[in-house]
């Protein structure tokens, strides 16, 4: 008598299919892990305190600021609603700063960035998503601040005549170049931390050069004054100015270049151009 022994049939393996991890999908990993890092939050929300809170302090510093025959500055200052934002951006920007560095920085630090570059091999779409996420997070943050401190101003000062004209093109256009730069900041100092690949040297560099380099140009050598309109931060905020702020500022020295809103703002997107295209090619090159 014989048994039967069944033989167990064997299914062919088969190949799991290879995904392709398309520029959307980049673009996703990478919203996902900026908002997903506490920093962010913590800086954004910094920045929107600094922004709105000064601009109402600095517009009620400047109502009641003393007559100039008490020493108090010209009436032409104090009399302008766009005056306090100007203090405000100086400051803002700051956290944007540290943010738009620490957004590419903080990866080499943790070595997350090895995982990134295998997810995408070509390399190059890493670094372009993780610029567009930043300069639209920091955009609308920028538009943000700048509409809240506005609408803070009109309703603290409005009975003062001190708030924002918005049936003023040149006003409109001041603000919306004050969000503008805000965000340009962000991609400037994103493209120093991709360059340099350290959170405390890009830091360093980006307020060195937003903060230190136009008080050291500032020295009486016709040299730096010649340089001074085209530091990335002065350059910059041209575009943040009225056509009238910038010719009263041209009128105070009569060495250098008088560069447009802008004009000044074009020198700012080269300094990003500049930097980013060399960050872009060392990213191909070097070792993560």
């Amino acid at each position: 008598m014989s048994t039967a022994v069944a033989t167990p049939t064997t299914t062919p393996a088969v190949a799991a299919p290879k995904g392709k991890l398309s520029f959307p999908h980049l673009l996703r990993s990478e919203w996902i892990k900026f908002w997903s890092v506490r920093s962010t939050i913590w800086t954004m929300s910094i920045f929107l305190v600094v922004v709105i809170s000064l601009t109402v302090l600095i517009s009620l510093a400047y109502i009641n600021a003393p007559s100039p025959a008490d020493g108090g500055p010209p009436p032409e200052v104090v009399a302008d609603p766009l005056g306090p934002f100007s203090f405000a951006v100086t400051l803002g920007q700051l956290a944007l700063a540290v943010l738009g560095t620490l957004t590419i920085t903080s990866e080499y630090t943790t070595g997350m960035i090895r995982s990134s570059l295998t997810a995408a091999p070509k390399r190059l779409p890493v670094l372009w998503s993780k610029a567009l996420v930043l300069i639209f997070s920091v955009l609308v943050a920028s538009f943000l601040a700048i509409a809240g401190g506005a609408a803070l101003q009109a309703l603290f000062f409005g009975g003062q005549d001190f708030s924002i004209d918005f049936s003023d093109s040149q006003t409109i256009r001041a603000l919306g170049g004050t969000a503008l730069y805000l965000a340009t900041i962000g991609l400037f100092s994103f493209a120093l931390g991709a360059l340099l690949r350290h959170s405390a040297a890009a830091v360093a560099t980006v307020l060195g050069l937003l903060l230190v380099a136009p008080i050291l140009f500032q020295i009486p050598w016709k040299p730096l004054a010649y340089m001074m309109p085209f530091l990335p931060g002065v350059a910059g905020q041209q575009v943040t100015q009225t056509d009238a702020q910038l010719a009263f500022a041209a009128e105070q020295t009569d060495i250098g270049a008088d560069l447009t809103a802008w004009q000044g703002y074009g020198v700012l997107l080269i300094w990003v151009a500049v930097i980013l295209g060399l960050a872009a090619v060392l990213l191909k090159k070097r070792d993560a």
